[in-house]
């Protein structure tokens, strides 16, 4: 299998890497299973999150026995110091592990630096001398603060959201971090789910040596597919560049990409998925969109406050009221050409 260098950790991991945010959604005992097949099957790299609820607990399950033998990612949203330390030591905990082999601030609105009076960037360098984390990376959805990470020099590695879908600036982000050998993570390699077709995506990133993408995976089929690409890796043929640029064509424009850092919603709406249904209805099995439960959440809609929080904590900069609004507006005529059994999924 193709494996990617990270930068100056030299942490030398398979091109496959498993991205565990999916994984809290299943039992404990599904995945120990898909975990441990990742692993048996050649994955050797597991990034995870403390904010991934019970995810960094089920990778300890897994792989407490064999813990040298792979390579663990996770992340602190902390925001003080005092919270940095309790985090680590909670994810050690349940990882079953004494040290982390990369921890990663979780998305900050700023790039923690020394001498910012956070005491973030100082508890994590105390905690690489005392042995706890043996790298530093930070992750973000914000190109303004991914800049400041690796114009600072202080980070071994970024992870930043990264598919064929990219714009130039993503694809900036990839070469500076290669130029100054830091070590690149994508994450939403299927763009939150805009892309289906996986073999499309890995062919894409197989162009980039330096870039390392994790893939969430929640299903045995889903693993298979990403396992059966280090047996016969897709490769970027003509015929699927053409498709790429179609997609792009087709997605270009402002679209929602379902991280979902605008959430909670005060009037309750599921912002991340509402703000791209239209997106949705053409690119997957319409049926699962147009049940009674998802029409009662994109009437929602209709309870907007309009206090632009959303709007504020969109990483992207996107208008998200009038996202939200045209993409109900579209809804609703999709619906009106619909029978009444195919509109309640029957």
């Amino acid at each position: 299998m193709r494996s990617v260098t990270l930068g100056k950790t030299n942490l030398v991991v398979g091109k496959n890497g498993f991205g565990a945010l999916p994984i809290q959604r299943i039992s404990k005992k599904e995945a120990v299973y898909l975990l441990q097949k990742a692993f048996y099957h050649g994955i050797n790299y597991f990034d995870t999150a403390r904010a991934y609820s019970d995810s960094e607990e089920k990778l300890g399950e897994a792989f407490s026995c064999i813990r040298e033998r792979l390579i663990i990612s996770t992340k602190t949203a902390a925001s003080t110091a005092e919270e940095f330390w309790k985090d680590l030591e909670e994810s050690l905990r349940k990882l079953r592990t004494d040290y982390i082999d990369l921890y990663q601030f979780h998305n900050p609105a700023v790039c923690p630096k020394p001498g910012d009076g956070s005491g973030l960037y100082e508890a994590m360098e105390a905690a690489k001398a005392q042995g706890k984390i043996r790298h530093i990376g930070i992750t973000n959805h914000r190109l303004k603060v991914a800049w400041d990470a690796i114009e600072s020099g202080l980070y071994e590695t970024l992870q930043f959201p990264f598919s064929y879908l990219a714009s130039e600036k993503e694809l900036e982000l990839v070469a500076a971090c290669k130029e100054r050998n830091m070590g690149f993570i994508a994450m939403k390699g299927l763009a939150g789910g805009l892309i289906h077709d996986s073999a499309l995506a890995y062919a894409f990133m197989a162009e980039y040596d330096g870039v390392e993408p994790i893939w969430g995976v929640q299903r045995e089929s889903e693993l298979d597919e990403f396992l059966s690409y280090q047996e016969q890796e897709p490769v970027l043929t003509e015929e699927r560049k053409q498709m790429i640029e179609q997609e792009k064509k087709d997605l270009s424009g402002d679209f929602c990409r379902g991280c979902g850092y605008c959430m909670p919603c005060p009037a309750g709406i599921e912002i991340n998925n509402c703000a791209r249904m239209s997106l949705m209805l053409r690119r997957a099995p319409e049926e699962a969109w147009l049940t009674a439960e998802w029409q009662e959440k994109m009437k929602k809609i209709e309870n907007c406050l309009h206090c632009g929080k959303c709007k504020e904590n969109c990483p992207y900069g996107l208008d998200t009221p009038t996202l939200l609004q045209k993409n109900y507006e579209d809804y609703q005529t999709f619906l009106k050409s619909k029978t009444p059994q195919q509109a309640t999924g029957h």
